[in-house]
């Protein structure tokens, strides 16, 4: 491709839009353009990233004996039905209806129509383990969308469903997928880190959440450096502080005006914020959207409640709770805003963090304006209707396996992997006939893999861009090789970089020439910004057969001849471009 005929454009300034590296980097290097609020499409070199990301994901997962198949975006409501996830999936799904009002809507996932087609063809043992996929958007209408691919509206994605005869085979099939992903995100060039994770809203009964480690990600992730723990922060079990076994202070009111926040109260009384009870004040709503209950959730005060727990606790969809309104909450059950405490609560469900029964003489807010309780005691003041987990696992503190400090990375969630068991298969008749024509429900797992994230991810790698623009690893690079002429008009250098172009073709190498009629400055500034690996720059030792040689990754450029650039181009492209060098 010569850019003097590709469709081609790239920015100067910031877009307003773009907040992170990576998403400033795709608008400027002319790779995407935005639609509409998480909505874009891919321009010519960034839909070529995107089909070399979708070949190394159709390498892995063949190569693990996974077959490709293609369903329809738009997905009948009554398969959903089925599933039970047609109310339940909530407000993220797009739902429409056709001019019979029926319902459809356009698939945020897959999981209903592989079981359909799959319990409709697959009737026998001898036919499992069986594990199709597709690469196809998929719609979720998220409620804030940003940071471009990363948080958007319409996406690409490879989702894999496994279909087995049992939990061995199961586990089988999920080690595979396993394998096979880190595969892809290897030849990608992600430095990535699989962890545990939370089951969310496909569900199931395990998962692995693989993380591309950067500053800017939206994920959280905790680990260990003594033992091999890692997972989310949302699935991070905490290990609870030691049970005190002081006597139980007789309870006292104390007037402490003012003092809303667990800072300010801990000030104001001279004691340690560990000495005191946090209040969360929500409410929940059923699938219809209707009011459910009020709940208060306590932790202890230097503790972060950890949503996705009180979430799994309560049984409720992530979207169907919400920070409660503090006067009306307060007219049902006695709680105060800023003072709420569990002692004296009425009329809604208190959840307890696990930590805190085992804590005496603690401080709370007396649900009563301008007071707290002290000495608060779980059992004799106060008790749970649940009593479980729900706090954050910080940096520092104990490890849940060896108990060594932990420690915590930010990064871009890419890919997902799940066991759902027979989530999907009971409700759905999905069975198959053991050697004895006995009817048995499939044992499903379901693997995905964010396309576009992964796409967005890799450059926000440190080692994938700099203060210039963009630096692609060679396995996904638009271009391996581009070759920029000085003067567009000298016919001397033109017609070298004419006989390098033919030949890097030849070899299979995939090359671009900036023939513009542009100045070699902007050339050079376009060329670091897209991120080519190879840079062979044409200029006046054209005639003596002499080229500059650089790698975009390096700052140190060389002369050498033309044939020995093309020879040494071809042999670093035939060394990379599978990605197995990372």
């Amino acid at each position: 491709m010569k850019l003097s005929r590709a469709f081609f454009k790239t920015l100067r300034e910031v877009p307003n839009e773009a907040e992170i590296p990576s998403h400033i980097l795709l608008l400027r290097a002319g790779m995407i353009k935005k639609t509409a609020a998480g909505i874009y499409s891919y321009m010519p070199m960034g839909w070529r990233t995107i089909k070399k990301i979708e070949n190394i994901v159709r390498e892995e997962m063949d190569a693990k004996g996974c077959q490709e198949i293609r369903t329809s975006v738009l997905q009948p409501g009554e398969l959903w039905e089925e599933s039970g996830r047609w109310s339940a999936y909530g407000p993220e799904m797009w739902r429409i209806s056709d001019r019979n009002d029926r319902g459809f809507c356009l698939g945020p996932t897959a999981e209903e129509i592989f079981t359909d087609i799959v319990r409709n063809d697959i009737t026998s043992y001898r036919q499992l383990p069986m594990n199709i996929y597709q690469i196809s958007n998929k719609f979720r209408d998220e409620a804030r969308p940003r940071f471009g691919m990363m948080r958007s509206r319409d996406f690409i994605m490879k989702d894999a469903y496994s279909f087995n005869k049992d939990e061995a085979c199961l586990d089988e099939s999920y080690n595979d997928m396993f394998e096979a992903y880190s595969n892809v995100f290897r030849r990608c060039g992600l430095t990535f880190r699989p962890v545990e994770a939370d089951n969310g809203a496909i569900g199931g009964t395990g998962s692995h959440e693989f993380t591309a480690l950067c500053e800017y990600g939206e994920s959280e992730i905790c680990y260990c450096e003594s033992c091999d723990m890692a997972t989310t922060v949302e699935k991070a079990a905490c290990v609870d502080a030691p049970a005190d076994d002081a006597e139980m202070k007789p309870l006292e009111k104390v007037n402490t005006p003012g003092t809303k926040t667990i800072e300010e109260v801990s000030e104001f009384l001279g004691i340690d914020q560990t000495q005191t009870i946090k209040a969360l004040l929500f409410t929940t709503y059923d699938e219809d959207g209707n009011f459910k209950e009020y709940v208060a959730a306590f932790v202890r005060g230097d503790r972060e409640l950890n949503m996705t727990k009180l979430v799994n606790a309560l049984g409720v969809h992530e979207y169907a709770i919400e920070f409660a309104d503090e006067e009306k909450m307060a007219q049902a059950t006695g709680c105060v805003g800023g003072f709420t405490g569990p002692v004296g609560l009425h009329d809604c469900k208190i959840v307890v963090d696990s930590e805190l029964p085992g804590l005496k003489n603690l401080c709370a807010g007396a649900c009563e304006t301008d007071y707290h309780m002290l000495n608060v005691n779980y059992g004799r003041d106060y008790e749970g209707d649940i009593v479980t987990d729900i706090k954050n696992l910080k940096e520092g503190d104990p490890c849940p396996v060896c108990g060594a400090p932990i420690k915590h990375a930010r990064g871009v969630e890419v890919g997902q992997i799940f066991k759902l068991g027979t989530k999907y298969s009971v409700p759905m008749g999905a069975t198959y006939k053991d050697e004895n024509q006995k009817d048995h429900p499939m044992v499903m797992g379901c693997y995905g893999i964010g396309v576009s994230r992964t796409f967005q991810a890799i450059i926000d790698m440190p080692q994938n861009h700099d203060e210039n623009g963009i630096i692609w690893p060679m396995s996904v690079a638009p271009y391996h090789v581009i070759i920029t002429v000085m003067k567009h008009n000298d016919e001397t250098q033109l017609a070298v970089a004419e006989e390098i172009y033919k030949k890097l073709g030849a070899a299979c190498v995939e090359v671009i020439m900036d023939d513009r009629k542009e100045r070699p400055g902007v050339k050079f500034k376009d060329a670091d910004l897209i991120g080519i690996p190879v840079a062979i720059t044409v200029g006046r030792g054209a005639a003596d057969g002499i080229v500059e040689y650089k790698l975009r990754r390096e700052a140190d450029k060389v002369e050498l001849s033309v044939e020995d650039a093309i020879a040494k181009a071809i042999d670093i492209v035939n060394a990379e471009k599978d990605g197995r060098c990372f």
